[in-house]
């Protein structure tokens, strides 16, 4: 204890004496925040639960481009759903919940290549012989 005079230490532990009494004083709150008020919701029928399942759907990009092949632009599309009957679109709803929700895979294919060079890794640092046959 002999290398650090005497002041120094005792400058140093009164800091660190407040430091610690100001962070014990005044702890960190946290907690989840809601998304949105509970019980309130955007979708108040059947109806409109439907249209936004369509409305996803034709944001799919291949959906997208199926329908500017066909010659209809978004803005059509979007006044033919409002158009729609109710079973028609309860229909058209229905159809469209098979349909991919996801992009290409190229995030899936990425994420797995760097899972194995991830493994690679570990392994060379752990001194292990990767040996393919």
């Amino acid at each position: 204890m002999g290398c650090f005079p005497r002041m120094l230490r005792f400058w140093t532990a009164l800091l660190l004496v407040t430091w610690w009494c100001c962070i014990h004083a005044a702890p960190a709150l946290a907690g989840l925040a809601p998304s949105r008020p509970s019980g309130v919701t955007g979708i108040t029928s059947v109806r409109d639960a439907d249209m936004l399942s369509v409305r996803r759907a034709l944001e799919h990009k291949v959906v997208a481009q199926k329908l500017e092949d066909y010659g209809l632009s978004p803005g059509q599309a979007e006044q033919r759903l409002a158009s729609l009957s109710d079973a028609e679109l309860h229909q058209l709803a229905s159809a469209t919940r098979g349909l991919p929700t996801g992009g290409d895979g190229a995030g899936a294919l990425i994420s797995v290549l760097i899972i194995i060079l991830l493994v690679i890794v570990i392994l060379k640092l752990l001194n292990k012989d990767i040996v393919v046959r």
